[in-house]
């Protein structure tokens, strides 16, 4: 196979995110990073771009002048990982999707809903492919959970309990020079949610991605514990699913001893799931009136379809760079269907990948969320979010 020609935007040096997806792109060959507006800052662009062993020509200044060159180029990109603070997401994607190349993004999709509806309707008008990287859906043990509610083995669901909870905003790590922590709590660069958009939407996600469900309502508190802090530290919210399923989320980075506490629980008429990310490769089975079941990793009883989800043998711990990694390569199969001249609904037809619609799912959840709060707790339909 021809390796798929990959660009980055932002991912420069001391930057996070960035490095957890060129590990990613990596990890299955099917990738290789030829080019990048690796930083806003010309100086720190054009050394992350020698450390990454990218040509210097085509280091970019300004993601506007990376679209048109890689585009204009017969060996140029066929995709561009955005990997940028929030309020760049639309504007690069937007670049990018115009000049004919697939998009790999980060969440939240954008910074407001209307951005988000917009860059839903580029997506589908570019004919290109648009890739969120919700990446706890690609967890082996996450895919086994969305298998087994879709195989009707819970029965009729009932209750959906999950959270994300950390504690590195405890104090005041915005103030100390913590450029993750400078971003995250600035309005400008993060939208107008700080833990909600942060973390708040990946337990929302992976919530509708199990279940298979559609939120309509949801009541909620936002709360920002820390004194000065611009956006908030801790969300609570009810969730009214479709069909009649109840739920309740939980999202904080201000929880002593919580590093990154992503849990779910779902339970049914015939029985209950419980999947936690710290401890990735099990899944806890609840048949009700039945021994409990502890299900793992391509142990006895895993049945997630597809082998690429897995790399090692049972017992060999796999966890979040991997789960990442199974974004990417999902997204390396549908390129190459598209070379092969697939459409990208086409290619995409029998996919688990989150793209635009769960993108504005997200920005949706996160405006009900502010608005509830706004209203004190009212309960506010998703259907009617406004900005």
């Amino acid at each position: 196979m021809n390796k798929i020609r990959l660009g980055m935007v932002g991912g420069g040096s001391g930057a996070f995110i960035g490095a957890v997806h060129r590990i990613a792109a990596r990890l299955d060959n099917h990738y290789q990073l030829v080019a990048g507006a690796l930083s806003s800052h010309p100086d720190i662009a054009e050394q992350s771009a020698k450390d990454l062993g990218i040509a210097s020509e085509r280091s970019y200044s300004s993601y506007i002048d990376m679209a048109e060159a890689e585009a204009a180029r017969p060996d140029g990109i066929e995709a561009v990982s955005i990997v940028t603070p929030n309020h760049l997401h639309f504007p690069i994607a937007k670049a990018f999707l115009a000049a004919g190349i697939h998009v790999i993004c980060d969440k939240p999709m954008t910074c407001s809903l209307s951005e988000a509806l917009q860059l839903e309707q580029l997506a589908k008008q570019s004919g290109k492919l648009f890739v969120l990287t919700h990446n706890y859906s690609a967890y082996p043990m996450v895919r086994q959970a969305q298998q087994m509610v879709a195989d009707g083995l819970l029965g009729k669901l009932r209750v959906i309990q999950v959270e994300y909870a950390q504690d590195w905003l405890t104090s005041a790590a915005e103030k100390t020079g913590n450029k993750q922590a400078e971003w995250r709590s600035d309005p400008k660069r993060s939208g107008p949610a700080g833990c909600l958009g942060d973390i708040g939407t990946h337990a929302f996600n992976l919530a509708c991605f199990i279940s298979g469900l559609q939120l309509q309502q949801v009541s909620a508190e936002l709360n920002t514990f820390v004194e000065d802090r611009a956006l908030d530290d801790n969300v609570h919210a009810m969730l009214r699913f479709e069909q009649g399923v109840r739920g309740m989320l939980w999202s904080s980075q201000v929880a002593p001893g919580n590093e990154n506490g992503l849990r779910i629980r779902i339970y049914g008429s015939d029985g209950g799931l419980e999947w936690a990310q710290e401890q990735p490769n099990q899944l806890l089975y609840s048949p009700f009136a039945q021994a409990n079941r502890i299900l793992t990793r391509a142990g006895y009883g895993y049945q997630a379809a597809g082998e690429h989800l897995v790399r090692t043998p049972s017992g060999h711990p796999e966890g979040y760079l991997e789960a990442f990694s199974n974004i990417y390569s999902e997204t390396a199969q549908a390129i190459l269907e598209t070379r092969a001249g697939a459409t990208a609904e086409q290619a995409l037809a029998n996919s688990l990948l989150p793209g635009v619609s769960e993108g504005v799912d997200g920005l949706k959840f996160i405006n009900a969320v502010i608005q509830s709060s706004q209203h004190n707790g009212k309960w506010i339909a998703m259907e009617s979010v406004n900005e």
